[in-house]
């Protein structure tokens, strides 16, 4: 135990290995229809896979339309949520399997702890928090699986001019920037992580 997280190592390497992907997804009903529609495209391709779905449990907005995209085709979506959540109702009833943690760090070590990959939706501060902290906990040697940004529209362009800035300015070394992998469309997503070679992929440069 390092950093009050269990070092996380299972590997994804083939299409074969992918049984469980995390994916973090706004909550928000308001977004534009485009960016539901990939996440329900997502939830698909997951069902047609065979690939469950991990995600925060939440009833409104991506995360609601990619599980009810893997669940329509056939699939399992498992929703991971904190207590004080499930008591203010924010949980999706529809879901195969709904896991209840004491608080929200034991939520996202738990989504991380299951999943042989990430992939980020758009989405606001809570999505953007978990998919930074998801990266950081692979730089420091905490979590060894594929990450990938689902850019629909660009939307993670600023995001990734940013971490090229940080690289470019020395906050970040080179090799960081190969902590994460971008797909354009949902259709890209597995085919993108099924070709990563994790042990290339694992191999960053410490920190320090």
């Amino acid at each position: 135990m390092r950093f009050g997280i269990e070092i996380i190592c299972n590997f994804a390497g083939t299409m074969e290995d992918l049984k469980e992907i995390c994916v973090f997804a706004a909550s928000s009903s308001r977004v534009a229809q485009r960016y539901v529609d990939e996440a329900y495209k997502l939830g698909r391709e997951f069902a047609a896979a065979g690939v469950a779905c991990i995600n925060g449990a939440g009833r409104e907005g991506l995360m609601r339309a990619v599980s009810d995209g893997v669940l329509d085709g056939g699939g399992r979506a498992v929703g991971i949520i904190p207590q004080f959540m499930v008591d203010n109702g924010w949980q999706y009833d529809r879901l195969s399997e709904i896991v209840v943690t004491p608080d929200m760090h034991t939520r996202k070590q738990t989504m991380a702890r299951r999943a042989d990959a990430v992939v980020a939706l758009p989405g606001g501060c809570g999505t953007l928090e978990e998919l930074l902290e998801i990266i950081t906990w692979k730089q420091l040697g905490l979590f060894h699986k594929p990450i990938v940004m689902l850019n629909v529209d660009g939307f993670f362009n600023p995001l990734l001019d940013m971490l090229g800035r940080c690289v470019d300015e020395h906050f970040m070394k080179i090799s960081h920037g190969h902590l994460w992998h971008v797909a354009n469309d949902a259709s890209d997503v597995l085919p993108l992580l099924a070709s990563v070679d994790i042990y290339a992929d694992d191999m960053v440069e410490s920190k320090y």
